[in-house]
């Protein structure tokens, strides 16, 4: 079964060559009539690939003259890394992999889409302790680096306990589970579908969610800012496909239910199961929806809480100072962090074009 595969990173695996690669992009940030956008497979990227085979990227691609591929990359990590490297114009990632990734490595980076949030989709389950006071002095197994590192700091957090009151032991993704089932292996943060399998274990306890910490485990649609500003067809074409796909994801329609199944297989489930990820997360189905909330109060504390776990964890590079050595701009053009280095944006304009019928 495929999931999203998350950050095990660290600034020094992209290598030198980025800075190349980051000069690079000035020679290909230009007015162009051909992209393309790399995802894997999650629930919330997965319609991506609907909007591919249904024809309605096409659609909206030829509607301004373009054309734009859809491609699937089989590892998380690795996609990141190819965009960050110019191999694609755009990629699907969480804010905290956008901001660690291709933002910290110098790649200008617009989230062109929000397209929702984790809302219970990631979670952190023991099978002895049940409260989160309880793992003082435990070990906890995790993919190491990503948002389940994320989501079990802010969970220590909630209670006054810090990663140091525990012990933290990376294991992959795809060794979680089985491991879960060894006497060893107590306590896990992982993500869906692997948490519906862990809480399966007879005696779990489920201690913290995401739907604790709303907003902070964004799933986004990244573009090349400056890609962006010289075809700005590109961000309307994207933005046009991806809401209309929503429409039809979300309705109770046979073509509703049809792409849900489809969808499902894609992921490794069924449409039940593929309906079961999507209940743990809050989708932006309308663009009025994302808009509002990127414009949020409430969006701006999650960046703020993601770059002080960047910075804290080495995610930002060797020459991060400070969690503000990345400048990260919102909608009303305000930015935290370094003004003299924003490389992280969220862009609104396009999803309130589609809000507003201008697409």
């Amino acid at each position: 079964m495929k999931t999203r595969k998350l950050t095990q990173k660290i600034s020094a695996v992209l290598g030198a060559g980025l800075l190349a690669s980051s000069l690079s992009f000035s020679t290909l940030a230009q007015e162009r009539d051909s992209f393309s956008i790399a995802w894997t497979i999650y629930a919330g990227w997965v319609p991506w690939q609907y909007a591919e085979d249904s024809g309605i990227m096409k659609k909206w691609a030829d509607k301004y003259d373009i054309e734009v591929d859809i491609v699937q990359v089989n590892d998380y990590i690795e996609s990141i890394n190819q965009y960050t490297a110019g191999q694609f114009d755009g990629v699907v990632a969480t804010s905290m992999d956008g901001l660690s990734i291709p933002a910290a490595s110098g790649i200008d980076t617009t989230a062109l889409i929000v397209g929702d949030f984790s809302d219970g989709n990631d979670g952190l389950v023991s099978k002895d302790a049940t409260s989160i006071e309880d793992l003082e002095g435990e070990t906890v197994h995790l993919v190491e680096l990503s948002v389940s590192h994320y989501l079990l700091v802010r969970a220590l957090d909630s209670v006054g306990l810090e990663e140091r009151d525990i012990n933290v032991v990376n294991i992959s993704d795809a060794d979680l589970v089985s491991a879960f089932q060894t006497d060893d292996v107590r306590h896990v943060a992982t993500w869906n579908p692997l948490l519906a399998e862990v809480n399966n274990y007879p005696g779990t306890t489920q201690l913290f969610d995401s739907h604790q910490i709303p907003g902070h485990i964004k799933d986004l649609t990244l573009v090349n800012t400056e890609t962006l500003e010289d075809n700005p067809n590109l961000g309307k074409a994207l933005v046009g496909a991806w809401f209309e796909t929503m429409d039809i994801l979300r309705s109770d329609s046979d073509e509703g239910r049809e792409a849900r199944a489809m969808l499902g297989e894609i992921s490794g489930t069924d449409r039940a199961g593929y309906e079961a990820q999507l209940s743990g997360m809050r989708m932006f189905w309308e663009p009025a929806n994302s808009v509002e909330f990127i414009n949020s109060e409430e969006a701006r504390e999650a960046m703020d809480s993601v770059r002080q776990f960047s910075f804290d964890k080495g995610l930002l590079g060797q020459g991060a100072m400070s969690p503000d050595f990345v400048g990260i701009e919102f909608p009303d053009g305000s930015v935290m962090g370094d003004e003299g280095n924003v490389q992280f944006r969220f862009n609104d304009r396009y999803m309130q074009m589609a809000a507003d019928g201008e697409l």
